[in-house]
């Protein structure tokens, strides 16, 4: 009996989105588990259908969960079953981690704007002024907050724009590739399993002064970053921003 009481007790962390089996932040956390050997620690996906569900799964694990990541399509919904909201998270409006507190209090973060920053910023040359960010979901608030304090102007680019900053993907054509030489595609676009999947730009504008970076992370190349490759344009994927962001929400955890 004293031996099973001096035992560590299960410490769980885990992501919540839809239709995430894709998601690499499982292996991620359960590889720098082994390797810290922190046995006792367990991340998980937890793949709800509705935002609706959230509560029960914080009340099916609430001894034992200590943070969780927030992926597609929950950035924005989970704030309502906060307790509190990190400043930056605020300002951003999207929420990617969330703290369990001692008090079993939920804290929302946002790490994917110090992803996003610190992975994009070695790749930004003199005449990256301009970005066109595609999709308005959670992330591309994250990545709309970092080009804001780097004062680099930006639109978004949506299937049905609604306000001012926001363009369609048919408004897009020379003249607005040649004034907005960075991309960032914030769409689930490409993700795998629909591989064959990208946003519809005219891809023949593009040039070598254009940096294309694709949030997506699986397939390492998607067909956004290849078509913009074989014109010249510098591209990176979404795994590093995955990789700092993750790091960055350990660190959360672990304050």
């Amino acid at each position: 009996m004293e031996e099973k009481e001096n035992q560590p007790k299960e410490v769980l962390f885990g992501l919540i989105g839809k239709e995430i089996s894709y998601s690499f932040s499982k292996e991620y956390f359960s590889k720098k588990f082994s390797e810290l050997n922190l046995t006792h620690h367990k991340y998980v996906n937890f793949d709800i259908e509705k935002i609706t569900v959230f509560p029960e799964v914080i009340h099916s694990n609430k001894f034992i969960l200590k943070g969780m990541n927030v992926t597609i399509p929950y950035k924005q919904d989970v704030f309502l079953y906060l307790d509190k909201v990190h400043k930056v998270a605020r300002k951003v409006g999207a929420v990617n981690t969330i703290k369990v507190t001692k008090k079993g209090k939920l804290k929302g973060y946002n790490t994917d704007v110090i992803g996003f920053r610190d992975s994009i910023v070695p790749m930004l040359k003199e005449h990256h002024t301009k970005a066109l960010i595609l999709g308005t979901g959670g992330a591309s608030k994250a990545v709309a907050y970092v080009f804001k304090k780097m004062n680099i102007d930006f639109k978004f680019v949506s299937r049905k724009p609604k306000r001012k900053k926001q363009i369609s993907y048919a408004d897009i054509n020379e003249e607005t590739l040649s004034e907005y030489s960075i991309l960032v595609n914030c769409s689930p676009l490409g993700t795998y399993p629909n591989i064959d999947k990208y946003p519809k730009i005219p891809y023949q504008y593009i040039t070598e002064k254009h940096l294309f970076y694709d949030l997506v992370y699986n397939p390492e190349e998607t067909l956004f970053l290849a078509k913009a490759k074989t014109r010249g344009a510098a591209v990176k994927n979404g795994y590093e921003m995955l990789e700092r962001q993750a790091e960055a929400s350990w660190e959360i955890w672990n304050s």
